[in-house]
């Protein structure tokens, strides 16, 4: 079995990152090493002092180091992560998602033969989880394995590019090939990659085998936000995203999250989860033109507003 590092950027942590970092020193195939890419070194002093605890007293593999919140940009920081690795695979994490077994890293490293670019996990509703965001989980990540490339765009559109940081492994030699994350994106670096891959001639793999426990709960401003930068990313990135409509996909959820309302007779759901997919929509069509908005308006909207400084 190849080596595997693991990576996490972490911005305000608390005490359940320890506990992630618990469950990835117990799987079966154990890291090499874990990488807190973390931003602002006060909330992780802060968590230290408060938690009487710290992981690198614990465990010999723990590398930390600290970016400025200025700094922090969701490929760069990561490629910066990837730079303190030597292992043949490494493991994209974020700080909210904790592995469904002592498989999971195992799990993924399985599905890397010679032209696998990336391989991302199965994730499962957290017990808190709303029956809208449930059903998300359902549609995204089905019971059964895929294996996309570029041949397959016709058939499944821009889920050909689907890939998510959230738990995704990736092939060191082929991120050397493909030149690394995007070095300043406002969000989506882990499609954006995945799509570079497909037209590179490389795989992206879903494996269900390999599970995290992940979930929110968000807000229709929240939706809306978060799908303003979604559009922001397409839009800056037409090579990828250009001919290729995220729409199409969209509408097939809603349709099937109703029916699957109906179907529990829960039909008092539809309405809200209506004006949630019209937040959804609303952001992402203005992402998609921001160029055309004025600054002030652009601010507004976005969720990263580093990221416009």
């Amino acid at each position: 079995m190849r080596t595997v590092d693991v990576i996490i950027p972490t911005y305000k942590p608390d005490i359940s990152l320890f506990r992630l970092i618990d469950d990835l020193e117990k799987q079966s195939l154990r890291p090499e090493h874990i990488i807190i890419m973390n931003t602002e070194k006060e909330y992780w002093d802060q968590l230290i002092e408060s938690s009487r605890e710290n992981p690198q007293d614990k465990y010999d593999n723990i590398i930390l180091q600290h970016v400025s919140k200025e700094e922090f940009d969701h490929g760069e920081t990561r490629n910066k992560g990837v730079a303190l690795s030597n292992a043949e695979l490494f493991l994209m994490m974020t700080q909210d998602a904790f592995p469904k077994d002592k498989m999971l890293v195992s799990s993924l490293a399985k599905a890397f033969d010679g032209d696998v670019a990336a391989a991302y996990a199965r994730q499962y509703p957290r017990s808190d989880c709303n029956l809208a965001e449930r059903y998300s989980r359902k549609f995204n990540y089905p019971n059964e394995a895929i294996r996309k490339t570029q041949a397959d765009v016709n058939r499944l559109g821009i889920k050909t590019y689907f890939c998510s940081n959230v738990c995704a492994m990736y092939s060191r030699e082929i991120y050397n090939v493909i030149g690394g994350f995007t070095h300043k994106t406002i969000f989506n670096e882990d499609m954006v990659y995945a799509g570079n891959a497909c037209q590179k001639g490389y795989a992206i793999c879903y494996v269900p085998e390999a599970g995290v426990i992940h979930s929110h709960n968000y807000s229709c401003a929240q939706q809306f936000h978060r799908n303003f930068d979604l559009g922001v990313s397409q839009t800056d990135h037409p090579e990828i995203f250009g001919g290729i409509s995220s729409e199409t996909e969209g509408k097939r959820m809603v349709g099937q999250t109703i029916q699957h309302f109906r179907h529990l007779g829960k039909s008092y759901l539809i309405p809200h989860y209506i004006i949630m997919c019209g937040c959804r929509w609303l952001g992402y069509k203005l992402g998609r033109n921001y160029k055309k908005l004025p600054k002030g308006f652009v601010i507004a909207c976005t969720m990263n507003k580093d990221y416009w400084k």
